[in-house]
């Protein structure tokens, strides 16, 4: 890719979205999470990412938020605050909303960097880089590379035993109970032939030496350069930057 942070290091750019996500861990107040998915947004473009595309990569997230929120409401020990809406023993108060956002805040700012390192990264140059720069084991490199590749085929698969199944006949109709039972043995099926693709998979890598200890060369160089290094330390002094204009404001909530 032709973007400007897209052409750094992959060890680099996965270092710059954990170093940048690690302090959001550290509060539970919304503003800092709120400030660092506003830095995010903003240098999504540098990292040649659209907003859809990015958008479509972060749905999951999206659901996982109202999950998160309904849980909250359910289940939320902060129920301080002025009253909006009476639920019984569900009261919706502020607390609960502020502490909800906070929590679907620090999800979305701790998904975004993933989602824009991954979507400008290919997972060979990804697997390289940690070998030759992280200094990582060819073994678990590899390993998490041909697992990566294998990703793509759960879904083809996923569809085939769905057809196949509904060609004999076997279809949950509009039963929630059949629908839940046919889903778990679809599930089954899948994580079987997966687990089988698996194992076929690491003999056939065995069998070519890929773990035989042998000092190993490397087609594709992964270098470290400066910008890379500015990469890393520019996240550390943005994620540095937003924590601190919480603590300036007196709204930093440290989670101990």
């Amino acid at each position: 890719m032709s973007a400007p942070l897209a052409r750094r290091n992959p060890v680099a750019k996965l270092a710059a979205a954990l170093l940048f996500s690690l302090p959001l861990l550290a509060t539970l107040d919304p503003l800092t999470p709120a400030i660092a998915l506003a830095v995010e947004l903003a240098v999504a473009p540098l990292f040649g990412v659209r907003y859809s595309t990015l958008a479509k990569r972060a749905w999951p997230v999206l659901v996982a938020s109202l999950g998160l929120l309904v849980t909250m409401v359910l289940f939320s020990a902060n129920r301080t605050g002025a009253l909006l809406l009476d639920l019984g023993p569900f009261d919706i108060t502020t607390g609960v909303l502020t502490s909800a956002l906070g929590l679907i805040l620090r999800l979305f700012a701790v998904a975004v960097p993933g989602v824009l390192v991954f979507a400008t990264t290919d997972p060979t140059d990804l697997a390289d880089a940690l070998v030759q720069n992280a200094k990582a084991p060819a073994r678990f490199a590899i390993g998490a590379l041909a697992a990566f590749r294998l990703l793509p085929l759960l879904g083809a698969e996923w569809q085939m035993l769905t057809l196949a199944r509904r060609a004999r006949g076997i279809d949950a109709g509009k039963n929630p109970i059949s629908a839940v039972r046919l889903f778990v043995s679809t599930a089954f099926a899948l994580l079987v032939g997966a687990l089988r693709r698996g194992g076929r998979l690491a003999v056939a890598m065995d069998a070519r030496g890929f773990d035989s200890g042998i000092q190993r060369t490397h087609a594709r160089r992964q270098f470290f350069r400066a910008a890379d290094a500015a990469l890393v330390v520019g996240a550390v002094a943005l994620s540095g930057a937003a924590l601190g204009v919480t603590i300036a404001l007196g709204l930093f909530r440290p989670i101990i």
